[in-house]
């Protein structure tokens, strides 16, 4: 029995390139803080703030975590520093420039899910406040309250590739792991869910990533790849559904 589907975001709902997308934010955010921080100090506290949220166990919030790695040695300017971060997504992130599009019938999928009156959640990866996850999702068309949860810092405490991510969502939402379908482009992130016991559908609409390749600050070894139980163009996710429904 089929009850719930998680949806990825970030090419799986709308597709761009992240790593344009990721390179031109930081030139957006850096100077953002320079009155408090050097340019240089700032990066390194940002990069390493995230890169930590794999760490984290759930004992507290991705949100505290990130700011307990990002503010050590300058716990003094912890609130200042949160409030300049929310400050700045909800002005300066809308004129990051980004060139993006949506998979062919992204619209009709979201309907047709809803219609089978499963509950559907946008588990992309919790390392942004919400106001950002909101905005990318705004990308594709489609607004929060769709959805009956959107993972961000503040409401987990486990990021991708971490599988009790998903164990916690499905915690949060009421529904075993073996009633789900995680739907997303990336083998190693999205397709992990099925080592907890989701069913997984990887999307082909990004294209071909190497994971076998070795990128700054993320060791991916060939090994990490997780097989899925379907793949295909998001358009086909209600045919598989059907099938696990019957």
């Amino acid at each position: 029995m089929l009850t719930a589907v998680l949806l990825d975001l970030d090419n799986t709902l709308v597709l761009f390139d992240e790593t344009a997308f990721y390179l031109r934010y930081m030139e957006r955010i850096t100077p953002f803080f320079e009155d408090l921080l050097p340019t240089q100090t700032f990066q390194d506290r940002l990069l390493r703030g995230i890169r930590a949220l794999r760490k984290n166990d759930g004992r507290v919030s991705n949100q505290e975590f990130f700011m307990n790695v990002f503010c050590d040695g300058v716990g003094d300017q912890r609130q200042a520093i949160w409030e300049r971060f929310l400050r700045f997504y909800d002005t300066e992130y809308d004129l990051i420039p980004v060139t993006f599009q949506t998979p062919a019938g992204l619209e009709a999928v979201i309907d047709h899910l809803q219609q089978r009156q499963l509950k559907l959640v946008v588990a992309t990866n919790p390392i942004f406040p919400r106001v950002a996850q909101e905005k990318r999702l705004a990308w594709a068309g489609l607004s929060a309250d769709r959805f009956v949860l959107l993972t961000h810092l503040a409401n987990m405490g486990y990021a991708k590739p971490h599988p009790e991510y998903y164990r916690q969502i499905c915690a949060m939402i009421g529904v075993p792991p073996e009633q789900c379908l995680m739907v997303g482009n990336d083998a190693i992130n999205d397709m992990i869910a099925g080592s907890v016991g989701l069913k997984t559908f990887q999307t082909t609409e990004a294209g071909v990533i190497d994971y076998r390749a070795v990128t700054k600050g993320r060791d991916v070894r060939e090994g990490l790849v997780h097989a899925a139980d379907f793949s295909g163009s998001l358009a086909q996710v209600p045919a598989v559904v059907a099938r696990l429904m019957a």
